[in-house]
């Protein structure tokens, strides 16, 4: 059948499916029923439309008027899809996805922009939020936990846009993350053992560099007798522990009232009797009150930041620091930081999709007015190899960290050759 002719033959029976439900009534019924009514209807339509259609046509019309009813119309067969992590609908008409790393553009189009709208409105009702002229920006998150941005017209100059970052069904485990090359064997158990002794760690990268994976791999490590609070913009993290509680952000009403951020979450759960918060990224001010939180009694705390160094990210943190307008000198803020934190990762994706995390760092100290740092683990980039794929290498760089001391007193014994220069693993 001409496709033309196949998607106005799909819209009839669609718009006269909806004529034909009682959505009200629709809700109150168990969705297996509910999808059965809906499909048995769908397939009376068709055979009432009279038009010549081959078994996998009428298949795919119920299929796509299902995703309608029940989901996120022509979203619904990429969410199915477990190995795409990002769907970005730039308009009506130009879909694209990340598979595996690579951003790919797909065939996904809607039939207008009021489509979009549609599946928008669909997602942010959901959560109690609003998407319209008044307020045509808005955050979400779909049952799964998938995060969402829409942005409408006037500011969306082409029609509706929307921003899906989705998260696996769970945190991914240290095997897997070893197989997938993105950290070696001896990088993970230095990291193991400096959670296990309290040692805070920031998690530095940019987008889609794996930072949070990274940080919900590091909180296997946490013993299990410890209380841990996390604080977040959009709930992403995959803690593995039992004994947590989530905390999160919450954006100001229509009013431009009621606003609850970072800093005010951090502040209230230090009376919460945390012995760690963790915090999903640090963004703003609240950056001074986690590392006052790091330096008086929860050590072994952790965050992410982005960044493209680990040098990058102290800079960073020392603007976050100043946003707080404490009017604290510049030497003041550096010595807090490098009391309150000892190990920076620095996590990229790299060219071919892969993630890797590109540096372990430890800060030592201040000399003079400059935070000391040095690193312990490196990858080395070798070249690209026929398929595109990046080759390189795992190094130590020979440097004994001084935080063995600590982990020594917790009673955990690394061995030296961890950081002999002669381990490489590719």
């Amino acid at each position: 059948m001409e496709k033309m002719n196949f998607e106005q033959f799909k819209a009839d029976v669609h718009r006269t499916l909806i004529s034909k439900l009682d959505l009200e009534k629709l809700s109150t019924i168990q969705s297996s029923k509910a999808k059965q009514a809906v499909a048995s209807l769908v397939q009376s339509i068709i055979v009432e439309g009279k038009m010549p259609l081959s078994a996998a046509e009428k298949e795919r019309i119920q299929s796509d008027l299902l995703d309608e009813v029940f989901g996120l119309g022509p979203l619904e067969g990429l969410l199915r899809d477990p190995k795409v992590s990002d769907i970005l609908v730039n308009n009506k008409d130009l879909v694209y996805i990340e598979r595996g790393g690579i951003l790919q553009k797909t065939d996904v189009a809607f039939r207008d922009d009021r489509h979009i709208l549609q599946i928008i409105d669909r997602i942010v009702s959901k959560v109690g939020r609003r998407v319209d002229e008044s307020s045509p920006m808005v955050d979400a998150r779909l049952p799964d936990g998938s995060r969402v941005n829409a942005i409408i017209p006037p500011l969306a100059l082409d029609g509706p846009a929307l921003s899906i970052r989705r998260f696996g069904t769970g945190p991914l485990s240290a095997d897997a993350l070893i197989n997938l090359k993105t950290v070696s064997t001896e990088m993970l158990q230095v990291l193991a053992a400096a959670v296990r002794a309290r040692i805070s760690i920031l998690i530095s990268g940019g987008t889609g560099a794996g930072k949070t994976t990274f940080l919900n791999l590091l909180s296997h490590y946490i013993p299990e007798n410890e209380r841990l609070v996390s604080i977040e913009d959009a709930a992403e993290l995959q803690l593995a522990q039992e004994n947590v509680v989530r905390l999160e952000t919450r954006p100001p009403n229509v009013e431009g009232q009621g606003a609850i951020r970072q800093r005010q979450l951090l502040i209230n759960s230090l009376r919460m009797r945390p012995d760690r918060i963790i915090i999903g990224e640090v963004r703003g001010d609240e950056a001074f009150d986690m590392l006052q939180a790091m330096n008086t009694g929860h050590e072994g705390s952790m965050t992410t930041i982005h960044a493209n160094t680990t040098r990058d990210a102290l800079s960073r943190l020392e603007s976050m620091v100043a946003m707080g307008n404490i009017g604290l000198p510049e030497r003041t803020v550096r010595h807090q930081i490098a009391s309150a934190l000892t190990i920076v990762v620095q996590c990229a994706r790299l060219s071919d999709g892969s993630r890797k995390v590109m540096n372990i760092s430890e800060i030592t100290g201040m000399d003079e007015n400059v935070i000391s740092m040095h690193d312990i683990f490196t990858f080395v980039k070798k070249g690209i190899g026929p398929n595109g794929n990046v080759i390189g290498e795992f190094r130590p760089t020979g440097i004994r960290p001084k935080f063995l001391e600590r982990l020594r007193v917790s009673g955990i014994l690394l061995p030296g050759s961890l950081f002999e220069t002669s381990l490489g693993v590719s």
